[in-house]
């Protein structure tokens, strides 16, 4: 999802550019509390349940709508700057700087650095969690996934998990 503010006005698109403004309050308000007022974040609209993990279900019931947070994992604009061209390790630092004050409803998703592949997503999948993905330090922006971003283990698919995709740097 990205979260788009200009000014008074913050919009919500998805990855098909349907604007979703109005199905996630909380995101909206807490990006209206931000202290810049022009921005473009990049990141994955959650449910978290009890134990801190994203709640695919919940989120797709549609039930639960104002709960809805940003899990910000990149950011594409600030204050008027185009950071597309920066490396994502430079573009992590100004989406910290951005969100240092941790709004709620939108928080910084997790990053770790260096070669920890293999491990991290063996972790991901003994967690049952849907997957993870993996970008290069030293790459601009690409939007979408791209298969040597894409590392997806678990998913549950009617209670079941289930291995769906492994495609790794």
């Amino acid at each position: 999802m990205i979260v788009q503010r200009e000014g008074n006005r913050v919009r919500l698109f998805t990855r098909n550019g349907h604007d979703w403004s109005s199905r996630y309050p909380w995101i909206v308000e807490a990006a209206m509390k931000n202290r810049h007022s022009q921005f473009v974040i990049d990141g994955e609209a959650v449910i978290l349940g009890i134990d801190g993990i994203a709640d695919f279900n919940a989120l797709h019931s549609r039930r639960r709508d104002e709960e809805v947070q940003l899990y910000a994992f990149d950011i594409l604009a600030l204050d008027g700057a185009d950071l597309r061209g920066l490396p994502l390790s430079l573009r992590k630092t100004n989406l910290a700087q951005l969100l240092r004050g941790r709004p709620d409803g939108i928080f910084v998703a997790p990053f770790e650095r260096g070669e920890i592949g293999p491990d991290l997503f063996r972790a991901t999948c003994n967690m049952d969690l849907e997957g993870m993905v993996s970008k290069r330090a030293d790459r601009p922006y690409g939007a979408g996934l791209h298969a040597s971003s894409l590392a997806s283990c678990g998913g549950s698919v009617d209670g079941r998990s289930q291995l769906q995709k492994k495609r790794c740097v």
